[in-house]
C-alpha cells in the first residue's frame, strides 16, 4: 500500500501543486483510507505488547501528520529531504566543534543555513555567496528578502531572460 502511494507521488513529481493536490485526492486518499482501516483491524487483533502492535500504535497516533500530504500539494509525502539535510550537520557536529567562538559558532549556523537552502532550490552556493557578499554591504534593508536563495533565483532567472530577449529595432 505504502509502495502505491509512492507510485502516485512518482507520477505526481512534475506536476504544479494543485495538480498534485488534485491527484493525490483522487488517488492517494482512497489508498490513506484503507491503510487507516487495516491499521485499525491489526490493532484490534494483536496484543498490546506486542512490537508490530507498537508500530500501529505508533502511526495511528501520527495518523494527521502521516496524511497532511493529501490536503496540500506542496507538502512532500514524506521529510526525506529534512532529514538528508540533518544528516549534514550531524556529520558537520565534530568539525563545528572549531568554531573557536560563539560568534564563531552562529556565522558557521547561518552559512550551513544558506547552502543547504541554495541545494534545496539548486542554487550554486557559490555564485549565490559570491554575489550576495559583494552586493549586500549596498542593499536597503527592505531589499533583504530578495537575497533569500530561493528570491534570487526566480531575479537571476529573470535577468537572463531579458538578456537573452533580442531587442526591437527603434521607431
Amino acid at each position: 500500500m505504502v509502495r502505491a502511494l509512492y507510485a502516485v507521488e512518482k507520477q505526481a513529481s512534475d506536476f504544479s501543486i494543485a495538480e498534485r493536490l488534485d491527484l493525490r485526492q483522487k488517488q492517494s486518499a482512497p489508498m490513506l483510507a484503507r491503510l487507516h482501516e487495516k491499521l485499525l483491524l491489526w490493532k484490534e487483533q494483536l496484543l498490546p505488547k506486542h512490537p508490530m502492535a507498537e508500530a500501529v500504535n505508533y502511526a495511528l497516533g501520527q495518523w494527521d501528520a502521516l496524511s497532511v500530504f493529501c490536503s496540500d500539494g506542496a507538502v512532500p509525502i514524506d521529510n526525506n529531504v529534512s532529514e538528508r539535510e540533518m544528516k549534514r550537520v550531524v556529520l558537520n557536529r565534530k568539525n563545528s566543534l572549531f568554531v573557536g567562538n560563539a560568534r564563531g559558532g552562529r556565522t558557521a549556523a547561518i552559512l550551513a543555513s544558506l547552502t543547504s537552502t541554495c541545494r534545496r532550490h539548486d542554487v550554486d552556493p557559490q555564485l549565490y555567496l559570491t554575489q550576495l557578499l559583494v552586493n549586500l554591504p549596498a542593499a536597503r534593508i527592505n531589499e533583504l528578502s530578495a537575497w533569500l536563495p530561493d528570491q534570487w533565483k526566480q531575479l537571476q532567472a529573470a535577468r537572463m531572460a531579458n538578456l537573452q530577449r533580442p531587442e526591437s529595432p527603434a521607431v
